[in-house]
């Protein structure tokens, strides 16, 4: 990695790419911090640019004196292949020689949404890392459909049943992803991330509701419910497919736990109680 070449960092006001651009300053690497509501303050320091996706014109700022580049793929998009495909050709050609991806763990290499990005990356770069990470435990206190819910209601809502999930805190997610740009060696291959126990929502639930002293409880409802619901938040087709992975969930496509945060970064991962007391106590 160059000295005088700097790291992007798309979706940089974002739950990970906030917290990556903050742990990628000790490393003392030039960093671009790409958003699409980059403040005028930080144009000027030159360290930011503004940057989205479905606008082309936006791309070449962003890629300029750039050889590693950490991508969020744009939210809400069922097919963000057809915009990122096109401008991992263009940061190709601007010399950019590692990428790595922000993933998901429902999705594999091929598989949709992201997941056509994930089978390109290898034919494109010699260098690169998918990173694909459970549930995020910010989805509970952040803006989130779950959070919004259990701040008015004191409940959560899905379609999973009694399905366990290894919810991850998203300071390990940019840690692993820091490792991963900033390593002599890149990883070549996706990393399943997730925190250190699996949980229910109604798990996820009882442990709120002890930290906070308010009542909070899992609703479960149906997928087609939860689809409906979503859609009044989301495009139709993406609702649909995260109502389908809540499904997945109920069928346990999600009950497991990995060690990869601890084997990349050298420090385990956070548990959600210990999370929840800090946000949220």
């Amino acid at each position: 990695m160059s000295a005088d070449r700097a790291v992007l960092v798309t979706g940089a006001t974002g739950n990970t790419g906030s917290r990556v651009l903050s742990q990628l300053a000790p490393h003392g690497r030039p960093v671009r911090a790409a958003a699409r509501h980059a403040t005028a303050e930080a144009l000027e320091s030159g360290r930011s640019v503004r940057f989205d996706w479905y606008d082309p014109a936006t791309h070449d700022d962003a890629l300029h004196g750039v050889d590693r580049a950490y991508l969020v793929p744009p939210v809400g998009d069922p097919d963000p292949g057809a915009v990122m495909l096109p401008f991992l050709a263009r940061a190709r050609a601007a010399g950019v020689r590692r990428v790595v991806l922000l993933g998901s763990s429902a999705i594999p290499a091929g598989g949709p949404g992201v997941g056509r990005v994930h089978t390109t990356l290898p034919g494109m770069f010699e260098e690169w890392a998918v990173l694909r990470p459970s549930w995020f435990m910010q989805n509970f206190t952040g803006r989130h459909p779950h959070a919004d819910s259990i701040r008015r209601d004191g409940v959560i809502m899905t379609a999973t049943g009694t399905g366990r999930v290894g919810f991850i805190d998203a300071d390990d997610i940019a840690a692993v992803a820091v490792r991963a740009l900033t390593d002599d060696t890149a990883p070549n291959t996706d990393l399943l991330l997730t925190g250190p126990e699996a949980l229910s929502y109604a798990d996820v639930a009882a442990v709120l509701g002890e930290v906070t002293g308010r009542t909070v409880t899992h609703r479960p409802i149906t997928p087609d419910r939860m689809r409906e619901r979503l859609t009044a938040l989301m495009p139709e087709e993406f609702a649909a497919l995260l109502a389908g992975l809540d499904a997945s969930i109920a069928g346990g496509a999600e009950d497991r736990t990995t060690d990869t945060v601890e084997r990349v970064t050298g420090r385990p991962p956070r548990g959600f109680r210990a999370f929840a007391e800090q946000h949220m106590g």
